[in-house]
């Protein structure tokens, strides 16, 4: 089988030299026979603009392009290699450089550290697979609860790990996996060089300016989660995360448990259970109940202090045809609860939460109620998606961001999606997010426009 793949935008981003982009021309990648393997990517474009007021008055935006490019190796008996290149170029669009220090015109979520455009091998890995069971190997992208690609800029989070899965057992999946570093994606650069009490709970840790882990280099998972050192001045390396599941599905009901060892942080246990059914009163209408559930205790030499947190979340959604929506509520802590290090610890891009925002994840924080509601419809004659929401979140004053200090957040926001019918692999996406008191008296508007061009 052939195929014919048109690359431009992403052959320009993946070639740089100095942290400059050599301009080449477009590329054509012709007939390009599956017997020698296949070639596959993203190209991405991104325009991002958020306007602050209250407590700060500010604008800033940015434009980048970039994405991967990627090649599988053709099958060799169940054994095949990937391996792909990430980059990204942000434009100055502002009459200052992105990259000097502390400007405040430009949004530094598309860009590496210090506003760097940077490309670097992202994903290199061996595959092999035998009857009901997959080994993976190398330098990968990851979707699981505690430890994501958190991919919600213009490059995410991937790792460096082992995975076998193994499904002989009928409608169930088990998981083993060792996580060994990590390099961390652009939206990690909102949570400034060192992290922050905001950012433990909200998919990065301490070690966001470490050795360049924002812009391409794969770092322990000890450090990127607290930093260097630790407050005894030793070092914060750990043997890595290992993770282990069992996933469970059938026509109704999917059961999955994940239990992540932090050697030396801590262990966290996630679970999630879905059931779906017809409604009583019409079978056109769908409903599905879910519940999730996260612990977490320290574990080793506890280099995270002592860490004991429950959180739990609940959702009801429905889908009547095109139109679809859902009710959620979740809990971090209650005064029952001993709950310390701010809330639910989540440093290498997991976000599972139903409640959380587009930008807004205080479900996370210690002592917090979070509410959410959120509905969509699919136009499909017109390859057209559009989902609104709003969030609630009943912050306690146990929380770490905003020490001693108890208010109610709110996000609203909405999200628009067109598949270009003319275009095949084409996306174009408006999204916009609304945040009141992310911070006591601090709100934004914000809007982004992305093109996303898969092949």
């Amino acid at each position: 089988m052939k195929k014919t793949v048109f690359l431009s935008v992403i052959a320009s981003t993946m070639i740089m030299a100095g942290g400059e982009i050599a301009p080449v021309d477009p590329v054509v990648v012709e007939e390009v026979d599956k017997d020698w393997g296949e070639i596959f990517g993203q190209s991405r474009t991104f325009y991002i603009d958020r306007t602050y007021s209250g407590v700060l008055n500010n604008n800033r935006n940015s434009l980048a392009t970039g994405g991967y490019i990627g090649y599988k190796s053709p099958d060799f008996n169940g054994l095949t290699f990937t391996v792909a290149a990430y980059g990204t170029y942000g434009f100055d669009i502002h009459d200052e450089d992105a990259d000097v220090i502390g400007s405040a015109s430009y949004d530094p979520s598309l860009y590496g550290a210090g506003f760097d455009n940077y490309a670097f091998i992202g994903q290199a890995f061996i595959n092999y697979k035998f009857s009901n069971t997959n080994i993976k190997a190398g330098r990968m992208r990851l979707d699981t609860p505690m430890a994501g690609a958190d991919d919600a800029r213009m490059l995410p989070n991937l790792f460096e790990a082992a995975v076998i899965s193994n499904t002989d057992i009928e409608n169930t999946t088990l998981i083993g996996a060792h996580i060994f570093r990590e390099t961390i994606g652009t939206f990690g650069n909102v949570y400034g060089t060192a992290g922050n009490n905001l950012s433990l709970q909200s998919g990065y840790g301490l070690g966001l300016g470490l050795a360049g882990s924002a812009s391409g280099s794969f770092e322990n998972m000890g450090t990127i989660a607290l930093g260097e050192a630790g407050i005894d001045g030793e070092a914060n390396e750990i043997a890595g995360v290992t993770a282990l599941a069992t996933i469970y599905s059938n026509e109704s009901l999917k059961f999955q448990a994940w239990d992540y060892i932090a050697w030396d942080i801590l262990n966290a246990v996630y679970l999630q259970a879905d059931f779906g059914w017809n409604c009583l009163l019409s079978d056109s209408v769908k409903m599905k109940a879910s519940a999730q559930y996260i612990n977490e205790s320290e574990i080793g030499d506890s280099l995270a202090g002592n860490v004991n947190v429950n959180y739990f979340g609940i959702k009801l959604a429905t889908t009547i045809d095109a139109f679809s929506a859902y009710v959620a509520y979740s809990s971090t802590g209650d005064d029952s609860d001993t709950v310390t290090n701010g809330g639910v610890i989540t440093p290498w891009g997991g976000m599972p939460a139903f409640t959380q925002g587009m930008v807004t994840r205080h479900m996370f924080l210690a002592d917090t109620d979070t509410f959410k509601v959120a509905a969509s419809y699919k136009f499909s004659d017109l390859g057209l998606k559009a989902t609104a929401y709003y969030a609630e979140f009943d912050v306690g004053s146990a929380n770490t961001y905003k020490a001693n200090t108890a208010w109610t957040a709110k996000e609203s926001g909405f999200d628009i999606q067109y598949d270009v019918a003319a275009v095949k692999g084409l996306n174009l996406r408006l999204r916009a997010n609304y945040p009141r008191d992310f911070a006591p008296g601090l709100d934004w508007d914000e809007y982004r426009l992305i093109a996303n061009y898969n092949f």
